[in-house]
């Protein structure tokens, strides 16, 4: 059968009408300038914001400032071996990370590929690093405690499970040990730890990572590390990343705990790329936006209606500050965006205080809610006896002569501090707080010398725990402090003072 003329045209114009919409939809472009970590790309007239786009070298790139004849893209991975006409791919997809029961026990960067030697990982999905924050509907209140394990925290400034409490203090203050304590008391409490290091040495990052398996935490946590030797591009990415692998969990029913170490260092990453990709600086050089840059990560921290699953993502950012500075900018910033700050003061820390951790501008939004009644009770009016020691420990260093109540109050204020001491990776059981809390509060300890405090602590858990089990155990699995266990509280504490004071 022979093709008429008409036929022969009406598929050639077919053909050439195909072939003309093909070269429309650019799938492709050409790196017109490269340098410093970001590539100036032209031809990517379909690309998306937050684009994963591909170079001939291997490395990925995130498309960033969608321009009219070009678009900025940052470089994830290492720009050497990129020149100017290279051509650029587009894939489709916005920046993904893997998640799924794979990434526990894992170090990983903050694309989620594997850095600890340990092999590949098998990905259930693979989730966008940016999603939208749970609605209003879709949340609950947050009313269930996250025990961290640390005596001045759980009593005075109480945590809860799908809160944003911000950990803020100077350098060398503890601020990392706080959050990595709070990962190693999750131990048999069904929590999902997160810990994203941003900008930190890699010695550091491997000591955490240590610390965390000697504990046995390395069960149920993942550790997301961009070091500071790494580009900017990929520690800004890596708290978006760890908070991905989190929610993943979250949408699952489960508890998730996310430690962002630490932000400061994450909006200066944020603030050379803005820089480098010709973004108007503002205050301090920082962009307009590095306020969304915090809020659109800690808003997804969220504690999930029982329709949507019942599950939660507690975030615990920290933040560096200069000489105690709280008012400049990327600090007064997120501790606008938190539901309250553990503030750590570097004089505290040197006097030996450690936890160094101040109550007087430490708070916690949440509060109350996220206790147990037992723990309520016992740590009411333990903020304002601490607060008032501290008002009158300044007085008192002025006059010599104090009246009998003002050296009671301060007798009493002085074994607060001493029991709220504690040393680095020794979390206590929540029924332990109680105890020797109880004891504090109601001047059961005003008769044991100050330097025997800590003596008398460990001795009277082991006491507690071998004479007066169902004590302990009714505090820990009911969380109240109901008056039949409240007596035979005060009857172990009785017990155990008289044999330990006769003792000395």
């Amino acid at each position: 059968m022979e093709l008429r003329p008409e036929q022969i045209t009406k598929i050639i114009r077919d053909k050439i009408k195909n072939y003309e919409t093909r070269l429309e939809s650019s799938e492709t472009g050409t790196v017109i300038l490269v340098g410093d970590g970001i590539a100036r790309v032209s031809g990517l007239d379909q690309c998306m914001a937050g684009e994963l786009v591909e170079f001939p070298n291997g490395s990925f790139g995130m498309a960033q400032n969608l321009e009219e004849e070009t678009v900025a893209v940052v470089i994830l991975g290492t720009d050497s071996g990129i020149r100017e006409g290279d051509t650029v791919k587009r894939t489709g997809r916005v920046v993904s990370v893997p998640v799924g029961a794979g990434l526990i026990g894992r170090v990983v960067d903050a694309l989620g590929e594997p850095i600890d030697g340990k092999g590949p990982i098998t990905a259930e999905a693979y989730h966008p690093i940016e999603t939208p924050a749970p609605g209003i509907i879709d949340r609950e209140p947050v009313n269930a405690p996250l025990q961290t394990g640390i005596k001045a925290i759980d009593s005075m400034i109480p945590i809860g499970k799908g809160q944003r409490e911000l950990i803020i203090g100077d350098r060398q203050t503890g601020k990392t040990t706080i959050a990595t304590d709070t990962i190693l008391n999750q131990k048999g409490k069904n929590v999902i730890c997160i810990y994203v290091a941003i900008g930190q040495k890699r010695s550091t990052v491997a000591g955490i990572v240590n610390a965390l398996e000697s504990g046995g935490a390395m069960d149920y946590t993942i550790v997301v590390t961009a070091t500071a030797s790494e580009l900017a591009p990929m520690q800004y990415i890596a708290p978006y990343t760890g908070c991905t692998m989190g929610e993943y969990y979250m949408h699952q029913g489960k508890d998730v705990l996310v430690i962002y170490d630490d932000l400061s260092k994450h909006a200066v990453a944020y603030r050379a790329i803005s820089l480098l990709i010709r973004r108007p600086p503002g205050r301090e050089a920082y962009p307009g936006d590095v306020f969304y840059l915090h809020s659109r990560l800690l808003e997804r921290a969220a504690h999930m209606s029982k329709e949507k699953g019942g599950g939660s993502l507690t975030a615990l950012p920290i933040i560096e500050t200069q000489a105690g500075d709280v008012s400049a900018y990327i600090p007064t910033n997120v501790i606008s965006l938190t539901d309250g700050q553990i503030f750590l003061e570097a004089d505290l820390f040197n006097a030996g205080i450690m936890p160094a951790v101040n109550p007087g501008i430490s708070v916690s939004r949440v509060g109350g809610a996220a206790q147990t009644k037992a723990m309520k009770k016992v740590s009411g009016s333990l903020k304002l006896l601490y607060s008032q020691y501290r008002e009158l420990q300044s007085f008192a260093q002025f006059g010599s002569d104090l009246d009998a109540d003002t050296k009671a109050r301060l007798a009493l204020g002085e074994r607060i501090v001493e029991v709220l001491k504690q040393k680095r990776s020794t979390p206590v059981k929540m029924e332990d707080q109680v105890c020797i809390l109880y004891a504090v509060v109601n001047g059961y300890l005003k008769d044991v010398a100050l330097k025997d405090v800590p003596e008398f602590e460990l001795q009277l858990r082991s006491f507690m725990d071998s004479r007066y089990p169902q004590t302990m155990d009714a505090i820990r699995n009911t969380g109240k402090l109901e008056a039949e266990t409240e007596e035979a509280l005060k009857a172990g504490i009785t017990e155990f003072l008289q044999t330990f004071l006769a003792g000395k």
